[in-house]
């Protein structure tokens, strides 16, 4: 089934890369234009059994440091361009890159920061058994809006149904997600909020695709 899943990734990243090419160019002479360079951004993610790998994205924030040189808030460093590129989810587009290198996958569990690993329990941390995916349960079930309690349920449950069928649903239901404009950020923030540690998710509760 490995197999199976690595071979459909090729095949619809390569097809996607192809006919998406146009936006691509676009979005990154866009990108150049409203933020200057660089256009990507990167940024270490934990993969599959938790090896890092650099996550693509199209800068959606503008450099902006406080008196001390730290970054400022999300918050004040977004721009109207940015958050436009973020509600379609066009900065994601170069994790594409990603998936025909072997690092993500279509479907999968979203890669989170690499600090929050350390705080997984032992259940939570299963989702690192697969491949990190360009979409996946949890974001076509609410998104950022989920709790982390829900999310690491979705990403769970992924783990251990995950299968062409399942693949194939989420990547048409995420069609839908992406139209509406839906859960791309979490309440009070500018895309998901931190992860702080909490209790593992329940193996018995029930996710529903």
């Amino acid at each position: 089934m490995n197999q199976m899943k690595r071979l459909v990734d090729i095949l619809i990243a390569s097809i996607a890369l192809i006919l998406l090419s146009p936006i691509f160019f676009i979005v990154a002479y866009k990108v150049r234009k409203n933020l200057g360079s660089p256009i990507f951004f990167y940024q270490e993610r934990p993969g599959k059994n938790g090896n890092l790998f650099k996550m693509m994205k199209f800068r959606s924030m503008k450099d902006a440091n406080d008196a001390q040189g730290n970054p400022l808030p999300d918050e004040q460093r977004i721009t109207p361009f940015g958050q436009k590129l973020r509600s379609t989810s066009l900065d994601e587009m170069p994790q594409l890159i990603n998936v025909l290198k072997g690092d993500m996958s279509v479907v999968g569990p979203r890669p989170m920061l690499k600090e929050f690993v350390e705080l997984y329990s032992p259940e939570q941390a299963r989702r690192l058994d697969v491949r990190p995916g360009m979409t996946g349960l949890a974001q076509v079930s609410g998104r950022n809006e989920l709790d982390y309690e829900e999310r690491f349920k979705c990403d769970v449950w992924y783990v251990d149904h995950h299968n062409v069928f399942v693949d194939f649903k989420i990547m048409f239901k995420t069609v839908s997600v992406m139209t509406n404009k839906e859960g791309i950020n979490a309440p009070g923030h500018v895309g998901p909020s931190l992860f702080k540690g909490n209790n593992a998710p329940d193996q018995n509760d029930e996710v529903k695709l």
